[in-house]
């Protein structure tokens, strides 16, 4: 055999074993990447522009909310977390705990608080109807997730 005719096969060995091993390696890649991993706790709807007339009723206020969701199965203690929106209007959860793969709905109306929903007893509303950010703290004050609407998307840390 020539020489050049065992470097053209070694080429070609070499390029055949390069474009099998791509091959294998994009899918595994493009699985990784398909889906992101959902945070354990999130903000997961706002309800932000309560349906009617804004007119300041309990009934009115309370269909403004904000749902935190626990992704994972173990409880999660939310004893202290907050969610705040951006003029600094803060809820402080106390004695909470939210069930795995359970969802909490924070109304901002007055009321009593269930397993489900629980309320920021305000005679205001807190979340602005065309750009607002709500933010979810624990209760070390470490980001854990935001929701913004409006023209001023991202979230703020």
């Amino acid at each position: 055999m020539s020489k050049s005719f065992t470097a053209r096969r070694l080429t070609a060995a070499a390029l055949a074993v390069g474009a099998l091993t791509a091959a294998l390696a994009v899918p595994a890649t493009a699985a990784d990447h398909h889906r992101a991993p959902r945070p354990n706790v999130e903000i997961s709807d706002v309800q932000y522009d309560s349906p009617g007339r804004d007119d300041r009723s309990n009934r009115s206020l309370n269909a403004e909310w904000v749902e935190i969701t626990n992704n994972t199965r173990r409880a999660v203690d939310l004893d202290g977390w907050t969610l705040r929106d951006e003029a600094g209007h803060r809820y402080t959860f106390h004695d909470y705990r939210l069930e795995g793969r359970s969802t909490v709905r924070v109304h901002t109306g007055r009321g009593h608080d269930t397993r489900t929903d629980v309320y920021q007893d305000r005679r205001t509303y807190v979340w602005n109807n065309n750009s607002e950010t709500a933010t979810l703290r624990n209760d070390r004050g470490r980001f854990i997730d935001s929701e913004s609407w409006g023209h001023r998307h991202g979230g703020r840390r």
